[in-house]
């Protein structure tokens, strides 16, 4: 059952689809839960952590919402560290959960468009991903599992504070929004801080790929809410679209400028990219995020027509990460070996011209016959 789940490098937010999904490549909504008279887990004892653990596991065999006859349960201590790291890759739990720790658990649909960490800062975090700018689709999914939820267990509650948490920074609704964003021409100008160092004082923030504490690779940035006190769900969520369209407009306007003033700048770049993912002999992950970056970039403004298909585009952001490279070839791999690995994944994949699905290939031994490499 893990192996259907988590091993293939499609999910639903990886979907070119959605509205400006060309700039917007996924809408989350994450809501923070605790449960009442038990400790949260940064003081939990083990006989709580547990309790937690099966209370919402029973809780979510017996509750009635969209999707629920597709969910899965996981404890994480079961599921090996490479896995684990792959569900991190596909930002489907955050770098506090992949690490080691009794009691942990998560829930996920098979098309992971829901996924719930159990035991992370809080008891509960609840996601729900959809691909381009749906924040208020999210929100509808995710605001019905939280009903569907609390209405068999006891959430921690303050009738003047709202929903209690382990961060300060979540009490109230709970209710983190994100949209992540491919920003390639508000980079390529140098504009980019200028745009998202505003954020702050509108009550929002911009992170690396995988959240905080990380770098912007590839030109993707996670703008989320940094206040879920005295506002409601509804204000976070309209103010972060709001935001989100501006900064598309900004990104769009940026794009036909740069295509205007220089277009052979920018087909150059768009090439030269497209050229080294094509002949790579050795390929790191940030390269082939930030040439990724490039392609698209050039699929999106009609640079590369006929030679790319732009619903793979976020796979391939998803498969160049090293626990999903190591994981397609069934084997342990250091540095070296990803980044040859790598190569020669993209190199099959833009020789064809984007027509190749190595997507459809889920077995070592497939795999080995696709780079015509002997079994070890």
């Amino acid at each position: 059952m893990i192996k259907k789940v988590i091993t293939r490098a499609q999910s639903n937010w990886t979907k070119a689809e959605g509205p400006h999904h060309h700039i917007v490549i996924s809408s989350r909504i994450r809501l923070a839960r605790n449960l009442m008279k038990l400790g949260m887990p940064v003081f939990q004892k083990e006989s709580d952590g547990f309790s937690v653990l099966q209370k919402v596991k029973n809780a979510v065999e017996t509750i009635s919402c969209e999707g629920k006859e597709k969910l899965y349960f996981y404890q994480l201590q079961e599921i090996p560290h490479l896995e684990r790291q792959i569900l991190l890759e596909k930002h489907l739990i955050s770098p506090e959960h992949c690490e080691e720790g009794v009691n942990k658990g998560l829930i996920i649909s098979e098309d992971e468009v829901i996924s719930i960490m159990i035991n992370e800062e809080d008891h509960l975090r609840m996601q729900a991903f959809f691909p381009g700018l749906q924040l208020d689709k999210a929100w509808e999914l995710a605001n019905q599992l939280d009903d569907a939820l609390e209405n068999e267990l006891e959430f921690a509650f303050d009738s003047k504070k709202g929903y209690l948490t382990a961060c300060p920074t979540n009490v109230g609704t709970g209710l983190r929004a994100s949209v992540m964003l491919h920003l390639p021409a508000l980079s390529l100008t140098k504009q980019v801080g200028r745009v998202l160092s505003s954020l702050g004082q509108l009550g929002f923030t911009a992170r690396g790929l995988y959240g905080e504490g990380t770098e912007a690779t590839g030109n993707l940035y996670q703008l989320s809410n940094q206040i879920t006190l005295g506002q409601t769900e509804m204000d976070i969520i309209q103010n972060l679209t709001t935001l989100a369209l501006q900064i598309v407009e900004k990104e769009e306007s940026t794009r036909n400028w740069l295509l205007k003033e220089n277009p052979l700048r920018i087909k150059d770049r768009v090439g030269r990219a497209y050229g080294i993912l094509q002949n790579a002999a050795i390929l790191t992950s940030q390269e082939a995020l930030n040439y990724l970056s490039d392609v698209r970039m050039g699929v999106d403004m009609g640079l590369l027509k006929g030679l790319l298909e732009q619903d793979n585009l976020s796979e391939l952001m998803v498969l160049a990460q090293p626990a999903f490279i190591q994981k397609y070839m069934g084997k342990i791999m250091d540095a070296q070996e990803r980044d040859e690995v790598r190569a020669r994944l993209f190199n099959k994949k833009f020789q064809k011209g984007g027509k190749y699905n190595v997507f459809q290939i889920h077995t070592t031994r497939a795999a080995c016959s696709f780079f015509g490499w002997r079994r070890s």
